[in-house]
């Protein structure tokens, strides 16, 4: 195994997103044609703009139902729609996204993932196999599986919402691609299959959330199931040719927990890369958005 360094990384790509200011537990964003105005629990310190500013800046803002973290309702001016499209564009990916104002202050995508995307792409790539497998667990909205996609991988996307899905789908229909293989089922279930089964795959993704449910009920608790989700898709994943990427939003979990977590389960791997992922806004405040873990076979 290469040797570690802790580090920082935030996407280099983006032309439709931007950060435009984060203080005050809040974050105001560009989404294409539109800026949102959002809670950030991460975002502790003093916004740059005055409050008449971010008043005035953003089409929408996301208001909190009483004694709720994450629930509420998004408040609109006039002209903001609830449903618009966001391209994502580079020298080698084309990728667009269809973006939605939900009840859980997410809007369908998380930008700061836009550097997994292009990790993906390079790997897939580089991989000396025709059409690698990439396995994506707990989904979402399918960023990296389209990402993926048009690197010309063989996709399976795993998700426990049939909504997610669908969101997927769109996103896959509206980036020209194809063929993408959907699965609505709790995660842990299905790589205990396919462990089981045998399977294989050259590429894993893992963005797991702190707390879920699975389609029947399947409990998720991220501290009490990573360590054996972690051995599990040890199974699966490609001795030779491969790559796998761990992403983490969890305020409990730092890089070397999660550092430890991966070499105890992949010992043998190489080209090893840790850290916190953030955004920086207008100000050049860093916005920390995450821990993250990624290695490759190339």
């Amino acid at each position: 195994m290469s040797t570690t360094v802790i580090q920082t990384a935030t996407p280099k790509n983006w032309k439709a997103y931007q950060l435009l200011d984060s203080g005050g537990f809040e974050k105001l964003e560009k989404f294409g044609d539109y800026i949102l105005r959002r809670p950030e629990p991460q975002a502790a310190w003093d916004k740059s703009l005055s409050e008449l500013e971010w008043q005035n800046e953003a089409h929408a803002y996301f208001k909190k139902d009483k004694g709720s973290q994450e629930k509420g309702e998004w408040m609109l001016k006039k002209g903001m729609v609830e449903r618009w499209y966001m391209p994502y564009q580079t020298p080698t990916l084309n990728l667009n996204f269809k973006l939605a104002l939900s009840s859980f202050k997410h809007v369908g995508i998380f930008p700061e993932q836009a550097m997994n995307w292009d990790f993906i792409m390079e790997k897939v790539k580089k991989m000396p196999v025709k059409n690698p497998k990439v396995l994506n667990l707990f989904a979402y909205t399918g960023g990296a599986s389209i990402a993926a996609k048009q690197a010309g991988a063989d996709v399976t996307h795993v998700d426990s919402i049939k909504q997610v899905i669908s969101w997927s789908r769109d996103n896959m229909e509206a980036s020209q691609l194809d063929n993408i293989r959907w699965v609505v089922e709790d995660a842990m279930k299905f790589v205990r299959r396919e462990a089981k089964r045998g399977n294989v795959y050259q590429g894993i993704i893992l963005d797991p959330p702190a707390y879920g449910r699975g389609p029947d009920g399947e409990k998720w608790v991220l501290e009490e199931q990573i360590n054996e989700m972690l051995k599990t898709v040890a199974q699966i994943l490609d001795k030779e040719n491969y790559f796998l990427i761990l992403n983490m939003y969890s305020m409990g979990f730092s890089s070397l927990i999660v550092e430890n977590l991966v070499k105890c389960s992949f010992e043998h791997s190489k080209n090893h890369e840790f850290g916190e992922l953030y955004l920086e806004d207008s100000f050049k405040k860093k916005l920390p958005l995450g821990v993250y873990y990624r290695f490759a076979s190339i």
